[in-house]
């Protein structure tokens, strides 16, 4: 039976263009993606934007535009990132899509009223626009979120409340047991603590008055679905939960859930604790990823400092950029970027590396006019048990979502194939009229090359058909021009 593997990023909020700390999520998804569906599972692959709230509703009227137009705008700006990065997703939500979305919102929001799982109270407290969240005193530091570095606005209002407290000690127990996968260990030991603190119910409504751009409160016109409660749907919403789809019955739960450390509190407690509130099974992994600094620090408008994806696209390409993000950022840690680390990275690795060991073998098969013809027989023994190596290395951290690790394998296979050609020198082979064992040598090469491609092919899908390409067609064409 074919199995199935459903993946989702987070969805990017739309108060500003996309910038490289998204581009690595999505590129970590679509690893996954696109490997599960080369060992032949049934992938689906969701990714999106999450268009409500102050923020947004603050930052289109800076910029003069209505909430609509400038989350259209913006929204569109993260839809071709995704085709210029080459992301293999199978769908793109908006939490402004009045029919694909909200029908599962209200439906949500109607079963847990009726279950009682949500109230109304009044309340006050201290509300971070940044996160769209309401923070307790001691989450702040010097009295500013430690997130965005600003005083929170002290609110009070009416608001509607999720039972949280009756839920966290169940999702406690889930993330304990693994039936919930933290990753990393580290991140697993956070949640637990900060559950193990206490959780009160949590706010999930805005009045009307101080946030109208989003999804109404069903049969309550005057409050607004507070920001989180309506954006964690997606994952279900995209699926076609309101009308208990098939595509929803075949692809729910997640498998993985690739997110950011900024949110990972609501994706490891709020939303296990509403799938348990509907009885809906949980994410099977959480992949919690670091914050991306650049020369060691923060990225921020007012430094000047945001590296925009698409330009390093422009200039490198987008399978250089997917390479250096994905190897040189650790996949659960923070990382640096640097242009200066970006353009070593790019011609130790990408020039001299991969695109100087193709462009060799096909210039010495093109010069001994070698017919290549059995892709499956290597005529060096040897060489068969360093692909079977790389393979076993390349799954085992591919599986256990250590991207940097597994192109690490992939790498040392190339510089295997490299000290080969060194070893076996068969442009002196060549020489000789009887030049047999320069075709098992070349032969050996154009089969490891081939395994290289399949291994890239997550990683690296245009240069992956490029290369293979090249040996068919024993055409040279640099795939990584070097960069003075």
């Amino acid at each position: 039976m074919e199995k199935k593997f459903y993946i989702t990023t987070s969805i990017a909020y739309t108060n500003a263009p996309p910038h490289i700390g998204f581009a690595f999520e999505l590129l970590q998804a679509d690893v996954l993606a696109r490997y599960y569906r080369q060992e032949g599972d049934d992938v689906f692959f969701l990714t999106g934007t999450d268009e409500h709230g102050l923020k947004i509703e603050r930052a289109a009227r800076k910029s003069g535009k209505s909430p609509i137009e400038f989350t259209n705008e913006i929204s569109s700006k993260f839809q071709l990132l995704t085709k210029r990065l080459n992301i293999s997703n199978d769908d793109f939500i908006r939490t402004t899509d009045k029919k694909k979305h909200w029908p599962t919102v209200n439906k949500v929001w109607k079963l847990l009223l009726k279950k009682g799982d949500i109230y109304k109270k009044n309340y006050k407290g201290f509300y971070c626009v940044g996160c769209e969240a309401f923070l307790k005193e001691k989450d702040l530091v010097n009295g500013k979120c430690p997130n965005h570095q600003k005083e929170p606005e002290i609110i009070e209002e009416e608001n509607y409340f999720f039972c949280l407290s009756k839920y966290a000690n169940q999702v406690k127990k889930e993330i304990e047991k693994n039936n919930i996968k933290i990753i990393p260990e580290t991140r697993k030991k956070e949640i637990l603590s900060f559950i193990g603190q206490g959780i009160e119910d949590i706010s999930i409504s805005r009045s009307k008055e101080k946030l109208s751009w989003g999804i109404p409160v069903p049969e309550d016109k005057d409050q607004t679905i507070y920001v989180w409660f309506d954006a964690l749907l997606n994952y279900i919403s995209a699926l076609g939960y309101d009308k208990n789809s098939e595509k929803f019955k075949k692809y729910w739960p997640a498998d993985v859930q690739c997110i950011g450390k900024d949110i990972f509190r609501f994706h490891a407690l709020m939303w296990p604790a509403i799938l348990i509130a509907l009885d809906l099974p949980r994410p099977k992994n959480i992949l919690v990823h670091g914050f991306i600094t650049v020369e060691g620090q923060k990225m921020s408008k007012s430094l000047g400092n945001v590296v925009d994806p698409f330009k390093l696209i422009d200039k490198f390409g987008s399978d250089a950029v997917r390479y250096f993000l994905l190897r040189e950022i650790p996949s659960t840690e923070d990382g640096d970027f640097s242009p200066k680390r970006f353009k070593e990275r790019y011609n130790s690795d990408l020039a001299f590396g991969l695109g100087n060991l193709v462009s060799r073998v096909l210039k010495l098969a093109n010069i001994s006019n070698f017919k290549f013809s059995n892709y499956n027989q290597f005529s060096n023994k040897n060489f068969q048990k360093i692909i079977n190596k790389t393979q076993n290395q390349y799954k085992k951290s591919l599986e256990n979502f250590k991207f940097n690790e597994s192109l690490a394998s992939i790498w040392e296979l190339i510089s295997y194939c490299d000290k080969y050609i060194e070893k076996e020198k068969p442009w002196e082979l060549l020489k000789d009229s009887e030049n047999q064992k320069a075709n098992n040598v070349l032969s050996d090469l154009f089969i490891a090359i081939g395994k290289i491609a399949d291994f890239l092919e997550p990683f690296l899908p245009a240069v992956s058909d490029e290369i293979k390409n090249q040996l068919k067609n024993k055409k040279q064409k640099p795939l990584f021009p070097r960069i003075l």
